[in-house]
């Protein structure tokens, strides 16, 4: 083996036969398969092992650290991925396994060192002709995110060189907004769960900004062992027809596994059958209306839908409509010329106005008064608008997607709502089902918000307490989504460890068990818990009463009590029959 200068270590980053070296405890070098040179002289054994010439800048702290490891466990270190030094200072991957050296007193005097410069499956795709002629980008990560492969098209689409690139991190490369938080890469690693189709917005080498269509992947040895992702991009150009990347499968079966799609999470038969919808309806130029529960994800359904389509290079225009004043949204709507009302000091441009080539989101419109219904309808119907004191015409170059938490046909029925807008608005209807009717959901999104939240807090949880994911299994969730959310943000405050437990949610949701009439904490319920209540609480207690008093919302003495009064009772009942005999 030769360690060599910068300027000499080209040889060393292609080669890919195996090195093997001993060192001391000290780290000196003990004895080597081959000879080793620092610099222009020959290493002598004795001597310091010069471990910067030879592995990256910012591999030498996992290295030693690895090293010093070993020599304290005792334990080897197997198959780690690293990069090491090419003529221009780049990074080029090696896997290393490290052992201890043990002598005859069983005290540890060194470790061993193996070294392959090369994996085997990334130098093969790399190498491989039709990699090269991909006619999308194609680059290979390993289990640190560092690029260890890197096709022809990937240069042209981010204008880094495959020189620039390879060892480096994929986020210095592709500095994406999902690179901090929702990496399709990572979770693909963390989870196994692969993604497609997600539009993803990077800045190349000119630092110019374009939103990439991407898909990701896992990449496993001969052995079946994950070494990496593997990662494929297009770009998503804006006179490109919606849907040429949207006919492509984009599920698994229903049922068969996790799934995440443009942002949206969701493994149930219902919403694979909406994920499936979705490409369609971005193709389309069709007024959109999504009905469903308060907490549902309606406004993350509408940007899914724009992320998609034609004009996801425009901007996405939202306002709630319930939100505001009927005066007020108006003027938010269709914008105000200067002197159009008191107070209207400037010309001000609207909302119709600035979602201009993008699309423009109307929430709660359930909610819209009858004369600003009667104005909407003439937009939708014109595709024209006049900002509110003006006589200019404007035309309207937005799409519009509507949601509401209301049935409109009962508002229909009751004439709150135009019947005319209505059908104008609901083209296309798609209705998001209450996280009550897909439990099976429940565990992917928690797991979801686990991850979120690491990030944002900087904690390493794993996961929540099984007696908690049971009880919001069987939890009717009136605040859907949103609801579960809040949850899972609250216990992150309190959390110290890497299990969510039942204490750590807030103190009015800790009645979330699965027995009837969860709402058990106040003390009306007290009083009402019945013997199939308590047995059902024992039982998922394991028999522990201040668990399951905890889970019923009262103290263990409540619940010897409540068990004494009601085993006495069953005693009397009892007596009764016999007598009644």
């Amino acid at each position: 083996m030769h360690t060599m200068p910068l300027d000499q270590t080209a040889s060393l980053a292609a080669d890919t036969a195996p090195l093997t070296f001993a060192l001391s405890s000290d780290l000196r070098l003990m004895s080597a398969g081959q000879a080793v040179w620092s610099g222009d002289r020959r290493l002598a054994p004795g001597e310091p092992f010069p471990f910067d010439r030879l592995f990256a800048p910012e591999e030498l702290p996992r290295i030693r650290s690895v090293l010093a490891h070993v020599q304290q466990s005792g334990r080897a270190v197997e198959r780690r991925t690293g990069g090491l030094r090419t003529e221009k200072g780049n990074a080029r991957t090696c896997t290393y396994s490290v052992h201890p050296i043990v002598a005859r007193n069983r005290q540890i005097v060194g470790v061993m060192v193996n070294l392959q410069p090369a994996v085997e499956s990334h130098a093969q795709m790399a190498n491989n002709r039709v990699f090269e002629a991909l006619p999308q980008g194609v680059f290979t990560v390993d289990r640190h995110y560092r690029i260890t492969a890197f096709n022809q098209t990937a240069e042209h689409l981010t204008g880094y060189r495959r020189d620039q690139a390879l060892g480096r991190a994929c986020r210095d490369v592709f500095r994406s907004d999902l690179c901090r938080a929702g990496c399709p890469l990572q979770q693909a690693l963390e989870t196994g769960q692969t993604t497609l189709d997600q539009p993803v917005t990077v800045l190349n080498r000119d630092g110019r900004s374009q939103t990439l269509i991407v898909n990701v992947s896992l990449l496993k040895d001969r052995h079946g062992r994950v070494v990496g992702g593997v990662e494929t991009f297009r770009p998503a150009a804006p006179d490109a027809p919606a849907n040429t990347f949207a006919r492509q499968p984009l599920l698994p079966a229903a049922g068969s596994g996790p799934a995440q799609f443009a942002g949206m999470v969701g493994q149930s038969r219902c919403m694979q059958r909406l994920f499936a919808r979705l490409p369609d309806i971005a193709a389309s130029e069709a007024n959109l209306v999504i009905t469903g529960e308060s907490g549902t994800g309606k406004e993350l359904l509408a940007r899914a839908v724009h992320r998609l389509s034609a004009r996801r290079q425009g901007p996405f225009m939202a306002v709630n409509c319930a939100a505001l004043a009927e005066t007020l949204l108006e003027s938010e709507l269709f914008g105000h010329e200067r002197g159009a009302f008191t107070g209207a000091t400037h010309q001000k441009a609207g909302r119709f106005e600035r979602a201009a080539g993008g699309t423009l989101f109307l929430d709660e419109i359930g909610d819209l008064k009858p004369a600003l219904q009667v104005k909407l309808l003439r937009v939708l119907e014109q595709r024209q608008f006049e900002r509110v004191g003006g006589k200019h015409t404007i035309p309207l170059n937005a799409r519009v997607i509507s949601a509401t938490n209301r049935d409109l046909n009962q508002a229909l029925a009751r004439g709150a709502f135009r019947a005319d807008l209505y059908y104008r608005l609901r083209t296309v209807a798609v209705q998001i089902p209450p996280l009550r009717e897909r439990p099976e959901d429940i565990p992917l999104l928690v797991d979801h918000f686990i991850k979120h939240f690491n990030v944002a807090s900087g904690k390493h949880v794993r996961s929540i307490d099984p007696k908690v994911m049971r009880s919001f299994l069987q939890a009717t969730w009136p605040g859907n989504i949103r609801e579960l959310q809040r949850l899972i943000e609250h216990a992150f405050v309190f959390v110290k460890g890497p299990i969510i437990f039942a204490r750590y949610l807030p103190q009015s949701d800790r009645g979330r068990v699965p027995v009837p009439d969860r709402a058990v904490a106040a003390e009306g319920g007290r009083k009402s818990i019945d013997q199939e209540t308590i047995l059902n609480a024992l039982a998922q207690a394991k028999g522990r009463r201040a668990d399951a008093a905890a889970l019923l919302g009262i103290s263990r003495t409540s619940l010897w009590r409540r068990m004494k009064a009601l085993n006495q009772q069953r005693r009397s009942n009892h007596g009764a029959v016999k007598r009644g005999n």
